[in-house]
């Protein structure tokens, strides 16, 4: 029986200002009923502080404590393992590794830069894990959807990286199991009785079905036709965050 819902952000709840028709009524829908509600996100052009303001500002009324994010995720693995950053990220989230010690890197971050992906900077990011730095990635996705249009996120220069100076990374976010541990380790529940809903095929669905999650695929967001084919893995699909919250609904319901 479900008794958790972990929602990504965007796409499924709203696309850059829009909100996703009936979202903010099916979130409080879900909030009236037992269900345990988690909000996973590997945005990495915004604090979580500047997203739970967004959320507030659209509508939506998320905790602190429900709110998991990957910039959060990776600061608090890398304070744990006492390791120096190289940020290659959003200026916006400049701020929330700020108080880490960045003198002689021996990490190499890599979010959603944006405009700071350039030459220089990925070169450098390149020659620290050519000489043995630990390559740490914000998320592994491959793009998003901004204003109808999609732009590349993360996951692509990850890859250069990773490809150039032969050094996997530890990818910190979805699709990481351990990031859907995280979200799970919050609620006192087993795998089985959380279902993920996502726009991404491979970092919310693909990613929540290794970890063990039930998934859903929402017709929103960055989806496009035929998404759900790319996996073989056994998932749901919803035309929005709407369907999939009546659904859960009714699974309660049934038990």
């Amino acid at each position: 029986m479900l008794k958790a819902l972990f929602i990504d952000l965007s796409g499924v709840l709203y696309e850059g200002d829009k909100v996703i028709p009936g979202a903010v009524a099916a979130i409080e829908k879900a909030r009236a009923s037992q269900l345990q509600l988690r909000f996973v996100t590997n945005t990495s052009r915004k604090t979580r502080a500047q997203l739970l303001n967004d959320l507030q500002r659209l509508g939506f009324e998320v905790q602190e404590k429900e709110l998991f994010t990957a910039p959060v995720a990776v600061h608090a693995w890398l304070q744990e393992k006492k390791l120096r950053p190289y940020c290659l990220i959003h200026r916006n989230i400049k701020s929330e590794f700020a108080d880490l010690l960045q003198t002689m890197p021996n990490a190499v971050v890599i979010g959603d830069a944006e405009q700071n992906f350039c030459y220089d900077k990925l070169n450098r990011a390149f020659q620290l894990c050519q000489q043995g730095a630990v390559l740490v990635g914000i998320g592994y996705n491959r793009y998003f959807k901004l204003e109808g249009q999609l732009l590349l996120d993360a996951g692509p220069f990850i890859k250069a990286i990773e490809f150039a100076a032969s050094a996997p990374a530890i990818i910190i976010g979805k699709p990481s199991k351990d990031f859907f541990l995280q979200a799970l380790g919050s609620t006192d529940l087993s795998v089985d009785q959380v279902l993920m809903i996502g726009d991404d095929i491979y970092g919310d669905i693909e990613g929540a079905i290794n970890a063990g999650l039930l998934a859903g695929l929402v017709r929103t967001g960055k989806y496009q036709t035929g998404d759900e084919h790319k996996i073989s893995a056994a998932h749901l699909t919803f035309n929005s965050i709407v369907d999939a919250v009546d659904y859960a609904l009714s699974d309660q319901s049934h038990h």
